[in-house]
């Protein structure tokens, strides 16, 4: 009896603690971004990361790590983990090497139908090129 009663507890317990961090994905409430003195890059939807060293607009690259740094914390660290780094729930978003800008473009823009919201309607594109010029600065996982 005992047994069955601690089974069945421990059970429970466990999946009201999946169930949680379920829910807990993609639930962020938006942070505006400032992205400040970047250049405007417009309604138009760009291919590539302007700001990578080397784009379009790669003089800006510094800034827009700094810009990057701040919209990936308010807007990406609770799912994706600080400075990129995941908890196990979400992928290191460090080692997506395979995800080119127009795919990542189009993931960060639609969501997923794995909880992670569409931010379309909430960052403008300077912002998501900004998180990823930031994402793309920091050290790879040894």
């Amino acid at each position: 009896m005992e047994i069955s009663f601690s089974l069945k507890a421990l059970t429970t317990a466990a999946l009201l603690g999946t169930a949680g961090l379920v829910m807990a994905h993609g639930n962020v409430t938006p942070q505006p971004v400032d992205t400040g003195n970047l250049p405007v890059l417009g309604d138009e939807i760009l291919a590539e990361n302007p700001f990578r060293k080397g784009g379009s607009h790669g003089d800006a690259n510094a800034l827009a790590v700094e810009i990057g740094e701040s919209a990936y914390a308010g807007n990406c660290a609770g799912c994706h983990g600080i400075r990129a780094m995941s908890g196990g729930l979400t992928p290191d978003l460090r080692e997506l090497t395979e995800w080119d800008d127009e795919y990542y473009m189009g993931r960060v823009q639609n969501g997923t139908d794995r909880g992670m919201p569409s931010w379309k309607k909430t960052l403008e594109q300077n912002a998501i090129w900004a998180i990823r010029t930031y994402i793309e600065s920091l050290p790879k996982p040894e």
